[in-house]
């Protein structure tokens, strides 16, 4: 009897952090470690967007990351002004510690100066980015 509540009791915790795990996953929040970093075109390699640009890290063997490619690229293709630029994870490790990032795709939203405003771990839908960019302008 005792190992069926135990069995019962894992899946409840693991099905909870799955559910947890879904819905914080490729939300576009405000991080407040994030406050006053600032990417140019040294960290970038690009030139910045003129109204903000969508930074994305990717990794080789990242499903997730394909997707999120497509969906930034289309955003930055709707709204003028927006550059999309993506940094493989791998390649740019210093960045990757500096920025903290943790997971790919990691997509963070600069505003016109090279501020970090936003930033979404996992696959974002593309209304939260555009949402995002209208808080970034």
């Amino acid at each position: 009897m005792t190992g069926v509540v135990v069995c019962v009791a894992v899946l409840v915790v693991a099905s909870a952090f799955g559910v947890l795990h879904k819905r914080r996953s490729g939300r576009v929040r405000v991080r407040g470690r994030d406050e006053g970093k600032r990417l140019g075109v040294v960290e970038l390699g690009g030139e910045l967007g003129e109204r903000a640009t969508l930074v994305q890290f990717s990794s080789a063997f990242c499903a997730p990351c394909r997707a999120t490619r497509r969906v930034l690229a289309e955003v930055a293709g709707m709204v003028p002004g927006v550059a999309h630029m993506e940094i493989d994870a791998e390649a740019r490790l210093d960045l990757v510690r500096e920025l903290d990032i943790l997971k790919t795709p990691t997509v963070l939203v600069l505003d016109a100066d090279g501020r970090v405003v936003r930033r979404a771990t996992g696959q974002p839908r593309k209304a939260d980015v555009i949402a995002a960019l209208g808080e970034a302008v």
